[in-house]
């Protein structure tokens, strides 16, 4: 069995339930552009299951060439920090503020 993991950096489908604490509340990336440019369209993605996760934006197919779906990391901290570390296996309990505050930088 093979798998393919695609990270799309700084191109979010939506905000996770805890964004308005790190100044997120209502991100949605890659809705937003398409929003603003009619006609924008990812068709190989789409492909993939990309218009499930974001279905006013981008139209579905009735099958797809893989599996998809939206993750939400367990770490408290801002997803693009955070959810990099998670993806590495390193799951943050306490918030990345309070490391800050206290002076620590980086955690390993």
């Amino acid at each position: 069995m093979r798998a393919l993991l695609l990270l799309l950096d700084s191109v979010g489908i939506g905000f996770a339930p805890d964004a308005a604490q790190y100044g997120d509340a209502g991100t949605n990336t890659l809705g937003h552009i398409a929003e603003k440019l009619p006609g924008f369209a990812l068709p190989n993605l789409c492909s993939l299951g990309l218009g499930e996760l974001l279905p006013n934006s981008f139209s579905g197919g009735a099958s797809y060439g893989a599996n998809y779906g939206r993750m939400q990391e367990r770490s408290a901290g801002k997803d693009t920090t955070t959810g990099h570390w998670e993806l590495a296996g390193v799951v943050v309990i306490i918030l990345m503020a309070a490391l800050m505050a206290k002076g620590v930088g980086l955690l390993l």
